[in-house]
């Protein structure tokens, strides 16, 4: 493993979704999440997190220090259970507890960068505080919320094939926006990096994952999702040289000058940094 990072660190990303619903709200019938008062779009952090977990999941493929602790399906007991078996021999619980949760985080990439609370009966591993932590995300401007109708032509038993209706088409709805642009703001801290070992390496995985975290994550569910822009903000030490809300005010999403129709693509925005405003001790990385 590399070094544990030394810097602090927030970015801007902007990611876009055409004839698709990036992340649907269970207790709304799936619709496309909004803000009621303002109709602009909300994709929570845990859907971007979840993204960047299955990227490393690919990438890494079980490797040693890349493993996911909170997979899909996971019995989460049994994910802490050889965390446990490691440090067996301590006596004493609560050393017991605190090397149990450092095997954790030297053996899972989601539990030293987000953290995770394992404080439950079973293998207690206690809580982890993460240095990697996302925003809601929201959309530049309100998004429209559509539906379609869509009809299974098949039948799913015999019983419904020997209807005699004449028509076993089952029908149902799909929930899409025509296209809509999320901002999310990030936040890296130095300090907690060192507290769960969060590395070099392991930033540099993580960049990669959050550019393409959606291209291994298609369905017809979230249309054509993409990472359009990433834009980092690199403080010289570990405490920072500027607030994280003066950074991000910094870069603006407006709307083309020459585009009054309703937005359908990344290229009726455009996109500016400041970076002349952009205080000292503080470098800007455009990284997509």
């Amino acid at each position: 493993m590399s070094k544990v990072i030394e810097n602090r660190y927030e970015f801007v990303l902007l990611f876009d979704v055409k004839n698709g619903n990036p992340n649907g709200d269970p207790d709304a019938g799936n619709l496309p999440r909004i803000d009621p008062e303002t109709n602009h779009g909300i994709v929570t952090d845990v859907c971007l997190k979840r993204k960047i977990r299955n990227y490393v999941e690919l990438v890494k493929n079980n490797e040693k220090y890349f493993n996911i602790y909170v997979q899909e399906k996971a019995i989460l007991t049994e994910r802490r259970a050889p965390a446990y078996e490691a440090v067996k021999e301590e006596k004493d619980m609560k050393n017991k507890i605190s090397k149990a949760r450092l095997w954790m985080c030297q053996n899972f990439f989601d539990v030293r960068t987000f953290g995770a609370v394992m404080s439950t009966k079973d293998n207690n591993c206690g809580q982890v505080r993460g240095p990697v932590q996302f925003s809601f995300s929201q959309s530049v401007e309100p998004i429209c919320s559509l539906e379609a109708t869509i009809t299974r032509m098949a039948v799913e038993t015999a019983k419904e094939a020997k209807s005699q209706d004449g028509d076993n088409r089952t029908m149902g709805r799909k929930t899409y926006i025509p296209y809509g642009l999320y901002r999310a703001h990030g936040f890296i801290s130095a300090p907690l990096a060192n507290q769960t070992g969060f590395t070099e390496e392991d930033l540099e995985l993580f960049w990669n994952a959050l550019m393409n975290m959606f291209e291994h994550d298609r369905s017809a569910a979230r249309g054509e999702m993409a990472v359009q822009k990433l834009i980092v903000f690199k403080h010289e030490n570990k405490l920072g040289n500027a607030p994280a809300h003066k950074l991000f005010d910094l870069i603006k999403v407006e709307r083309a000058k020459n585009v009054e129709s309703p937005a359908r693509s990344f290229k009726d925005y455009d996109v500016s940094i400041a970076k002349d405003a952009c205080p000292k001790g503080v470098e800007i990385m455009e990284m997509l």
